[in-house]
């Protein structure tokens, strides 16, 4: 205990040089925390929203535009496919379930999604248990929020609210056709969390009725228009895992839409973030690094400052050892030191990021959340720091006493 206390204050005897060793060590494990905690749930939030999704059917256009926009609802469609064409896969024998999506207008940000209530038991999703007993949306109109729209806009069920036109926060409202909230979503930790669900028919009810304006239109222009109606696209589960080889080459060959596998380009993504994240792991390591030399040269002038008193504890009985340990112990309290900071800093700006995806309508990342892997970052800093020491500590230990008192 002696050895431990003396360490610290001889730590603190240069606190310049101590505060810069232990920000350097910070910023390094902070980098990697920010690192490991925002890779981990978004890797977490990729994998729990593709739950069962083989493809996605959309407009020709980018497949990986298509992945974003239809299951995590962070892009925007490039176009929207004939109904009658979704119709037609749905009877395809190689498929086992089809889910309509249907977008285009939003409420203060959140997405309004025109779907069936396949999309809610997809994700295995129930109505919170609130004041007020809701229900699924089953008439036109309808519509089910999730639980981060309900916190955010005060929604609840019995409450109506009016669409705007496009994924936007400022589009031209929908005045003439209000929809009634039904229910609300228990949390789901899922995509449908961030979602106002309603039934297909609403969203073209809607923008049907904005085409008509205050003029009635005849039976031929509602049939035609009937007729014209589309989705966005189309989410679809595999009978069997054989069709991933034949299904998505027949719908981008023979049809005018264009199929996505989540898995492909997910991979794709991953691999192209993977790059910044690698980046940033990097700079980590180079900081821990450069701590470790800073902590090095630092307890090296220390054993050369310090050798009258190394010779002093000496003569007081302390054994080479404990005099080289109590050079261990100085880059032990640096780590500790560092190591509470760092992970202090790196939760604290994996919050940052959170707060600014969350202001985005983005994947939900927080940083007041423990990993398993965070315990190996503090053993890491550590094993720099005893690196460090061991010269020092070396030098520590063979500190010649006789000659020392003769100088």
């Amino acid at each position: 205990m002696n050895i431990i206390a003396l360490s610290f204050k001889y730590l603190w005897s240069r606190p310049l040089a101590a505060g810069l060793n232990v920000l350097l060590l910070a910023l390094g494990v902070a980098s990697i925390t920010l690192v490991l905690l925002t890779s981990s749930q978004i890797d977490h939030a990729f994998e729990r929203d593709l739950k069962g999704i083989d493809v996605v059917v959309g407009s020709k256009g980018s497949p990986m535009q298509l992945i974003l926009a239809g299951v995590f609802h962070i892009d925007t469609p490039a176009g929207n496919i004939p109904l009658a064409e979704v119709q037609s896969l749905q009877k395809d024998a190689r498929v086992e379930k089809l889910i309509p999506l249907s977008l285009g207008d939003s409420f203060r940000g959140f997405r309004i999604v025109g779907t069936t209530v396949d999309y809610v038991t997809h994700y295995d999703a129930k109505l919170a248990d609130t004041k007020v007993k809701g229900a699924m949306f089953k008439a036109p109109l309808e519509a089910v929020i999730g639980a981060e729209v309900a916190a955010n806009t005060g929604l609840a069920t019995g409450n109506s609210f009016i669409g705007s036109h496009g994924l936007g926060a400022e589009g031209h409202a929908h005045g003439a056709t209000p929809y009634q909230v039904t229910g609300v979503l228990a949390p789901c930790s899922c995509v449908l969390d961030r979602l106002i669900l309603t039934a297909t028919e609403s969203v073209w009810r809607v923008h049907e009725k904005a085409i008509e304006g205050d003029t009635p239109l005849d039976a031929e222009d509602k049939k035609a228009i009937e007729d014209d109606r589309e989705v966005t696209m189309a989410l679809i589960r595999y009978k069997s895992p054989l069709a991933a080889v034949s299904f998505p080459r027949f719908v981008n060959t023979t049809t005018n839409m264009q199929a996505a596998a989540p898995a492909i380009e997910i991979t794709r993504l991953l691999r192209m973030v993977g790059v910044g994240t690698d980046v940033l792991r990097g700079f980590g390591a180079v900081l821990l690094l450069t701590a470790g030399l800073s902590v090095f040269i630092a307890l090296w002038n220390a054993v050369r400052e310090r050798r009258a008193d190394l010779a002093m504890l000496r003569m007081l009985g302390a054994s080479p050892q404990k005099v080289a340990g109590l050079l261990v112990c100085e880059a032990l309290w640096l780590a500790l030191l560092a190591s509470i900071l760092g992970l202090f800093l790196g939760h604290l700006l994996t919050g940052a990021v959170g707060y600014l995806l969350q202001a985005e309508k983005s994947i939900p990342v927080t940083g007041w959340m423990w990993l398993v892997e965070e315990w190996a970052i503090p053993a890491t800093a550590a094993v720099v720091a005893i690196l460090a020491a061991l010269l020092p500590a070396m030098a520590a230990y063979r500190v010649d006493v006789q000659s020392l008192l003769k100088s």
